[in-house]
């Protein structure tokens, strides 16, 4: 099963970003190129009947499967990313942290009026991130259709911030 592959490889890296954080690394996923596959192949399972017409990858692991997600079901993908990162003239987002505060950006032309955006990160914790990222298409005219994520850490309620949004939420494994 899906779940299981995705879990035996899955790095366990603890007190990072900080210490007392046990963070998910699916780094090795990406060294199994079979596996890789399989997720992607799962993700557009899983999207089958949602009308998604771009998909945005959220900095910087979401552009990994992001992009191979984009290319599969034949729709643009766009990053989403961190404050200063993009050249163009862009829209942004501040939101609060746990530790702090962070913006995130996308270019003004990036998605269309009424486009529906699926959001695509590697990991869904708090929700703060993909809330932004929401936030950002909203203020571009888009629609959020839905979230989808390689791991979910349930334990922390993410997911109930993303309702606000749509409840088509997507994660292949959830700790």
């Amino acid at each position: 099963m899906l779940k299981q592959k995705i879990q035996s490889v899955i790095r366990d890296v603890p007190d990072f970003p900080k210490e007392g954080i046990i963070f998910k690394d699916i780094t090795p996923i990406l060294a199994d190129s079979t596996l890789c596959f399989e997720v992607v192949n799962a993700f557009v399972e899983e999207l089958k009947g949602l009308k998604v017409d771009v998909i945005a990858g959220v900095e910087s692991r979401g552009f990994l499967f992001g992009m191979m997600l984009a290319n599969a079901l034949k729709v643009p993908f766009v990053p989403i990313r961190k404050k200063g990162k993009l050249p163009y003239e862009v829209v942004s987002y501040r939101y609060d942290l746990e530790y702090g505060s962070a913006e995130v950006e996308m270019h003004v032309d990036a998605i269309q009026k009424d486009w529906n955006v699926l959001v695509h990160d590697d990991l869904l914790a708090t929700g703060g991130t993909a809330s932004a990222s929401a936030e950002l298409i909203k203020k571009l005219g888009g629609v959020v259709c839905g979230f989808a994520f390689v791991i979910e850490l349930s334990f922390l309620n993410g997911k109930e911030m993303l309702n606000d949004y749509t409840e088509n939420t997507i994660s292949l494994v959830k700790y």
